[in-house]
């Protein structure tokens, strides 16, 4: 019956595979599924999975309680502001070490692992993502000013996974945290995307926050305001769905928002009839 089912599931996948087949897919990643080592193996899986049937995959992550936990170690306090991590020089500096060192190059040994074809980058390698201050009061948490896709779009050419750490730069050599959601989006939009999704800690948009059975399964960018009025979009959902909105209209066909609480959470979006999370989608 397993193997039935399994074989069920390639034959409904097919259509889907063809449809993604030489496409960009930007996944970022992040939350819980960073946290757990099984679900880490899953999800590296899962990309390599996509990345052998001809999907190109571009991973955009973040690391946030590793780097709270690095600065906890060196004496150093973490403190937030709306949800954004404050960010001296001090603390940037560990954002990079962490970021672009120990997460990334974890995340590209696994994949490797796995038979990938994978490539560890950050924002600052050939200029990817130029920051400024998003404002004085956050430090050197990074607005983007502008985003070069050249590097990116040559590792997919010659057939390679870019993992990309979410940390930017400036001509004067300071050094950005970048919000993961928000990197992920400019760099899908820059991309012209077939679609994104942004793995986190819920099953998607909810219409009630405590019914995770509410899940809206679609919505258009025009409903976006109203559904922030009703205050169904509320709290940190809505720098969230703000991403989606923005990567959309940068050219983005689809966005999904789905737990990486899920195993093979990525697939059951991508490659069946159901989904599994909210899929945001222009029009109206």
């Amino acid at each position: 019956m397993i193997k039935q089912q399994q074989a069920e599931f390639l034959l409904e996948a097919m259509p889907y595979i063809r449809k993604y087949q030489d496409k960009i897919l930007v996944i970022k990643y992040g939350g819980s599924a960073m946290l757990s080592e099984e679900l880490k193996e899953s999800v590296m899986r899962d990309l390599t999975l996509l990345s052998f049937v001809g999907i190109k995959v571009v991973l955009v992550h973040g690391g946030g309680p590793e780097i709270s936990e690095t600065l906890k170690r060196m004496g150093i306090a973490s403190r937030f502001i709306g949800g954004l991590r404050y960010t001296d020089e001090e603390t940037a500096e560990v954002v990079r070490m962490v970021l672009a060192g120990k997460v990334n190059k974890s995340l590209v040994h696994m994949l490797c692992a796995f038979g990938a074809k994978a490539v560890g980058l950050s924002g600052i390698d050939g200029n990817m993502i130029s920051c400024s201050k998003e404002s004085e009061e956050l430090g050197f948490v990074g607005k983007i000013e502008h985003l070069n896709t050249e590097l990116i779009l040559n590792c997919l050419e010659k057939g390679y996974l870019p993992v990309i750490s979410t940390v930017g730069g400036d001509d004067q050599g300071n050094i950005y945290n970048i919000n993961a959601d928000t990197a992920a989006a400019a760099i899908a939009g820059a991309l012209k995307a077939e679609s994104l999704i942004l793995m986190t800690d819920t099953p998607g948009l909810l219409a009630n926050k405590e019914d995770e059975t509410s899940l809206l399964k679609k919505v258009y960018v025009s409903d976006i305001s109203s559904l922030i009025g009703e205050g169904i979009i509320s709290g940190g959902m809505i720098p969230k769905v703000n991403c989606c909105k923005d990567a959309i209209r940068k050219g983005v066909n689809r966005v999904f928002i789905t737990d990486g609480r899920v195993k093979h959470s990525i697939l059951l979006e991508l490659l069946s009839d159901e989904g599994s999370g909210t899929m945001f989608v222009k029009g109206d």
